[in-house]
Protein backbone atom coordinates (compact mmCIF):
# COMPACT_ATOMS: atom_id res chain seq x y z
CA UNK A 1 0.00 0.00 0.00
CA UNK A 2 2.93 2.33 0.63
CA UNK A 3 4.54 1.48 -2.18
CA UNK A 4 1.10 2.45 -4.03
CA UNK A 5 0.50 5.52 -2.30
CA UNK A 6 4.53 7.01 -3.13
CA UNK A 7 3.68 5.88 -7.07
CA UNK A 8 0.48 7.77 -6.65
CA UNK A 9 2.86 11.25 -5.28
CA UNK A 10 5.63 10.37 -7.73
CA UNK A 11 2.73 10.87 -10.86
CA UNK A 12 1.21 13.46 -9.30
CA UNK A 13 4.47 15.06 -8.86
CA UNK A 14 5.21 14.56 -12.19
CA UNK A 15 1.98 16.49 -13.10
CA UNK A 16 2.71 19.75 -11.46
CA UNK A 17 6.15 20.03 -12.56
CA UNK A 18 4.78 19.59 -16.59
CA UNK A 19 2.28 22.16 -15.92
CA UNK A 20 3.56 24.06 -13.95
CA UNK A 21 6.87 25.06 -15.23
CA UNK A 22 6.58 28.87 -16.95
CA UNK A 23 7.78 28.21 -20.51
CA UNK A 24 10.55 30.67 -22.63
CA UNK A 25 8.05 31.91 -24.49
CA UNK A 26 5.93 33.87 -21.53
CA UNK A 27 9.19 35.25 -20.42
CA UNK A 28 11.08 36.56 -23.46
CA UNK A 29 10.90 40.25 -24.68
CA UNK A 30 10.59 41.13 -27.63
CA UNK A 31 9.91 38.32 -29.88
CA UNK A 32 8.62 37.97 -33.88
CA UNK A 33 5.40 36.64 -32.72
CA UNK A 34 3.31 34.18 -35.28
CA UNK A 35 1.12 35.91 -37.22
CA UNK A 36 2.97 39.05 -37.38
CA UNK A 37 5.26 40.91 -39.62
CA UNK A 38 8.94 40.32 -38.44
CA UNK A 39 10.66 43.32 -37.28
CA UNK A 40 14.52 42.05 -38.10
CA UNK A 41 17.32 42.36 -35.92
CA UNK A 42 19.20 45.19 -37.50
CA UNK A 43 16.19 46.66 -39.11
CA UNK A 44 16.10 50.32 -38.54
CA UNK A 45 12.07 50.80 -36.92
CA UNK A 46 10.74 54.44 -37.21
CA UNK A 47 8.46 55.83 -34.59
CA UNK A 48 6.82 58.73 -33.81
CA UNK A 49 7.23 60.96 -30.90
CA UNK A 50 4.00 61.54 -28.82
CA UNK A 51 3.97 65.57 -28.52
CA UNK A 52 3.11 65.45 -24.19
CA UNK A 53 0.31 68.14 -23.06
CA UNK A 54 0.75 68.68 -19.42
CA UNK A 55 -2.12 67.66 -17.12
CA UNK A 56 -3.25 68.05 -13.74
CA UNK A 57 -0.64 67.78 -11.25
CA UNK A 58 2.49 67.41 -13.18
CA UNK A 59 5.43 69.32 -12.24
CA UNK A 60 7.26 71.75 -14.58
CA UNK A 61 10.63 73.16 -14.12
CA UNK A 62 10.68 77.06 -15.77
CA UNK A 63 14.43 79.04 -15.44
CA UNK A 64 14.06 82.34 -16.74
CA UNK A 65 17.41 84.56 -17.48
CA UNK A 66 17.76 87.63 -18.44
CA UNK A 67 21.25 88.93 -20.86
CA UNK A 68 23.11 90.33 -17.64
CA UNK A 69 22.26 86.86 -15.60
CA UNK A 70 24.24 85.13 -18.52
CA UNK A 71 26.86 87.81 -18.61
CA UNK A 72 27.31 87.33 -14.77
CA UNK A 73 26.78 84.11 -14.12
CA UNK A 74 27.85 82.08 -17.44
CA UNK A 75 25.53 79.95 -19.58
CA UNK A 76 25.11 77.35 -16.62
CA UNK A 77 21.49 77.11 -15.21
CA UNK A 78 21.25 77.37 -11.43
CA UNK A 79 19.26 73.83 -11.64
CA UNK A 80 22.31 72.73 -14.02
CA UNK A 81 24.69 73.76 -10.68
CA UNK A 82 22.29 72.06 -8.21
CA UNK A 83 22.11 68.90 -10.44
CA UNK A 84 25.57 67.79 -9.20
CA UNK A 85 25.04 68.42 -5.51
CA UNK A 86 24.78 65.21 -4.07
CA UNK A 87 21.57 65.60 -2.25
CA UNK A 88 19.85 65.99 -5.25
CA UNK A 89 21.03 62.86 -6.52
CA UNK A 90 20.38 60.76 -3.48
CA UNK A 91 16.84 62.59 -3.50
CA UNK A 92 16.19 61.05 -7.36
CA UNK A 93 17.82 57.41 -6.14
CA UNK A 94 14.81 56.65 -3.82
CA UNK A 95 12.07 58.02 -6.00
CA UNK A 96 11.78 61.76 -4.49
CA UNK A 97 11.00 64.50 -6.68
CA UNK A 98 13.90 67.12 -6.82
CA UNK A 99 11.77 69.55 -8.41
CA UNK A 100 8.95 69.40 -5.69
CA UNK A 101 10.39 71.97 -3.81
CA UNK A 102 11.44 74.30 -6.67
CA UNK A 103 8.91 73.89 -9.76
CA UNK A 104 5.73 74.30 -10.09
CA UNK A 105 2.91 72.02 -10.09
CA UNK A 106 -0.17 72.15 -12.04
CA UNK A 107 -3.70 72.61 -9.64
CA UNK A 108 -6.83 71.35 -10.67
CA UNK A 109 -8.03 73.85 -12.57
CA UNK A 110 -4.66 73.66 -14.95
CA UNK A 111 -2.77 76.56 -13.46
CA UNK A 112 0.63 77.22 -12.09
CA UNK A 113 1.50 80.53 -10.09
CA UNK A 114 4.20 81.99 -10.68
CA UNK A 115 5.79 85.06 -8.95
CA UNK A 116 5.24 88.32 -10.94
CA UNK A 117 3.13 86.71 -13.48
CA UNK A 118 0.72 85.68 -11.47
CA UNK A 119 -1.48 82.76 -12.32
CA UNK A 120 -1.21 81.13 -15.94
CA UNK A 121 -3.35 78.28 -17.43
CA UNK A 122 -0.85 75.75 -18.89
CA UNK A 123 -3.37 72.90 -18.94
CA UNK A 124 -3.20 70.88 -22.31
CA UNK A 125 -0.25 73.20 -23.05
CA UNK A 126 2.78 71.54 -24.51
CA UNK A 127 5.96 72.68 -22.94
CA UNK A 128 6.88 74.55 -25.76
CA UNK A 129 3.50 76.83 -25.60
CA UNK A 130 4.57 77.20 -21.52
CA UNK A 131 7.77 78.47 -22.69
CA UNK A 132 6.33 80.90 -25.37
CA UNK A 133 3.56 82.08 -23.02
CA UNK A 134 6.11 82.60 -20.17
CA UNK A 135 7.98 84.55 -22.66
CA UNK A 136 5.27 86.90 -23.51
CA UNK A 137 4.24 87.69 -20.07
CA UNK A 138 7.55 88.49 -19.00
CA UNK A 139 8.14 90.89 -21.43
CA UNK A 140 5.67 93.02 -20.37
CA UNK A 141 8.63 93.77 -16.58
CA UNK A 142 11.85 92.75 -18.57
CA UNK A 143 12.95 95.21 -21.68
CA UNK A 144 16.19 93.54 -22.22
CA UNK A 145 16.70 90.11 -24.09
CA UNK A 146 15.63 87.14 -21.90
CA UNK A 147 15.70 83.29 -22.12
CA UNK A 148 13.34 81.08 -21.16
CA UNK A 149 13.67 77.05 -20.52
CA UNK A 150 10.85 75.03 -19.51
CA UNK A 151 11.21 71.06 -18.92
CA UNK A 152 8.89 68.72 -16.90
CA UNK A 153 10.09 67.86 -13.40
CA UNK A 154 11.58 64.57 -14.02
CA UNK A 155 9.16 61.89 -15.48
CA UNK A 156 6.80 60.31 -12.56
CA UNK A 157 5.78 56.62 -12.74
CA UNK A 158 4.47 53.69 -10.57
CA UNK A 159 5.33 49.91 -10.85
CA UNK A 160 3.00 47.66 -8.84
CA UNK A 161 2.51 43.78 -8.93
CA UNK A 162 5.40 41.39 -10.29
CA UNK A 163 7.99 43.81 -10.57
CA UNK A 164 11.41 42.54 -8.48
CA UNK A 165 11.28 46.19 -6.83
CA UNK A 166 7.67 47.89 -7.13
CA UNK A 167 7.11 51.59 -6.09
CA UNK A 168 7.32 55.32 -7.58
CA UNK A 169 9.96 55.98 -9.42
CA UNK A 170 11.11 59.78 -10.98
CA UNK A 171 13.63 59.29 -13.75
CA UNK A 172 15.26 62.49 -14.71
CA UNK A 173 15.13 62.27 -18.59
CA UNK A 174 13.52 63.77 -21.32
CA UNK A 175 11.60 60.20 -22.39
CA UNK A 176 12.11 56.66 -21.11
CA UNK A 177 11.04 53.79 -22.96
CA UNK A 178 8.97 51.15 -20.84
CA UNK A 179 11.64 48.10 -20.47
CA UNK A 180 13.72 51.56 -19.54
CA UNK A 181 10.75 51.58 -16.30
CA UNK A 182 10.82 48.04 -16.45
CA UNK A 183 14.71 47.92 -15.27
CA UNK A 184 14.47 50.90 -13.06
CA UNK A 185 12.40 48.88 -11.19
CA UNK A 186 14.49 45.16 -11.36
CA UNK A 187 12.86 43.64 -13.76
CA UNK A 188 9.44 41.53 -13.09
CA UNK A 189 9.20 38.22 -11.74
CA UNK A 190 9.57 34.66 -13.64
CA UNK A 191 5.67 34.50 -12.71
CA UNK A 192 4.69 37.74 -14.32
CA UNK A 193 1.77 37.97 -17.06
CA UNK A 194 4.14 39.94 -19.40
CA UNK A 195 1.73 39.64 -22.51
CA UNK A 196 -1.26 41.68 -20.43
CA UNK A 197 0.17 44.19 -18.77
CA UNK A 198 -1.73 46.80 -17.68
CA UNK A 199 -0.97 50.36 -18.07
CA UNK A 200 -2.94 53.21 -16.56
CA UNK A 201 -2.44 56.56 -18.48
CA UNK A 202 -3.66 59.79 -17.34
CA UNK A 203 -5.23 62.05 -20.24
CA UNK A 204 -6.20 65.36 -19.49
CA UNK A 205 -9.65 64.38 -20.43
CA UNK A 206 -9.68 61.25 -17.68
CA UNK A 207 -7.59 58.08 -17.28
CA UNK A 208 -7.82 55.28 -20.16
CA UNK A 209 -6.28 51.30 -18.87
CA UNK A 210 -4.74 49.92 -21.96
CA UNK A 211 -3.68 46.35 -22.07
CA UNK A 212 -0.13 45.85 -23.58
CA UNK A 213 2.04 42.69 -24.90
CA UNK A 214 5.41 43.05 -23.81
CA UNK A 215 6.74 40.02 -25.78
CA UNK A 216 5.41 41.16 -28.38
CA UNK A 217 8.56 43.12 -30.89
CA UNK A 218 5.47 45.61 -32.42
CA UNK A 219 5.30 47.22 -29.33
CA UNK A 220 8.12 49.54 -30.64
CA UNK A 221 5.97 51.24 -32.87
CA UNK A 222 2.68 52.00 -30.41
CA UNK A 223 2.26 54.95 -28.37
CA UNK A 224 3.05 52.94 -25.45
CA UNK A 225 6.25 52.25 -25.79
CA UNK A 226 7.44 55.23 -24.25
CA UNK A 227 6.36 56.12 -20.73
CA UNK A 228 4.50 59.31 -19.46
CA UNK A 229 4.47 61.10 -16.67
CA UNK A 230 1.90 59.25 -13.91
CA UNK A 231 2.04 56.13 -16.18
CA UNK A 232 1.15 53.32 -13.34
CA UNK A 233 2.29 49.75 -14.96
CA UNK A 234 0.72 46.81 -13.47
CA UNK A 235 2.16 43.34 -13.45
CA UNK A 236 -0.46 40.84 -12.82
CA UNK A 237 0.55 36.61 -11.76
CA UNK A 238 0.50 33.66 -13.69
CA UNK A 239 -1.80 31.23 -12.96
CA UNK A 240 1.35 28.98 -11.90
CA UNK A 241 1.32 31.13 -9.07
CA UNK A 242 -2.14 29.79 -7.85
CA UNK A 243 -0.68 26.54 -7.79
CA UNK A 244 1.81 27.36 -5.46
CA UNK A 245 4.66 26.21 -7.41
CA UNK A 246 8.15 26.97 -7.83
CA UNK A 247 9.03 30.16 -10.28
CA UNK A 248 11.37 27.27 -11.71
CA UNK A 249 12.03 23.94 -12.32
CA UNK A 250 14.42 23.55 -10.12
CA UNK A 251 12.22 25.06 -7.11
CA UNK A 252 9.08 23.41 -8.63
CA UNK A 253 10.86 19.86 -8.26
CA UNK A 254 12.34 20.25 -4.66
CA UNK A 255 9.17 21.11 -3.73
CA UNK A 256 7.59 17.77 -4.77
CA UNK A 257 10.61 16.06 -3.44
CA UNK A 258 10.53 17.63 -0.08
CA UNK A 259 6.53 16.77 -0.07
CA UNK A 260 6.84 13.21 -1.40
CA UNK A 261 9.34 12.77 1.11
CA UNK A 262 6.74 14.35 4.38
CA UNK A 263 4.79 12.07 2.77
CA UNK A 264 6.33 9.16 3.50
CA UNK A 265 7.71 9.62 6.76
CA UNK A 266 4.56 10.13 7.39
CA UNK A 267 3.55 7.40 6.18
CA UNK A 268 5.75 5.52 7.85
CA UNK A 269 4.87 6.42 11.10
CA UNK A 270 1.26 5.62 10.55
CA UNK A 271 1.89 2.32 9.37
CA UNK A 272 4.84 1.19 11.82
Amino acid sequence: MVRKLISYLIYIGIFIITFSCIPNKKVIYYQNLEGNTPIEDGELISYELPEYRLQYNDIIDIQIQTVEDILENGLSSKIQNEGNNAVFGQIAQTGGDVYYMTGYTIDKNGFIRMPLLGELKVNDMTLEEVRILVENEIKTYVTSEIFVRVKLGGIRFSSLGEFRRPGKYVVLQDRLTIFEAIAQAGDMTTVAKRDEILLIRQYPEGTRIHRINLNDRQIVKTPFYFIQPNDQIYAEPLKVKEVGAGDSSAQTIALVISSVTAMVLILNLILN
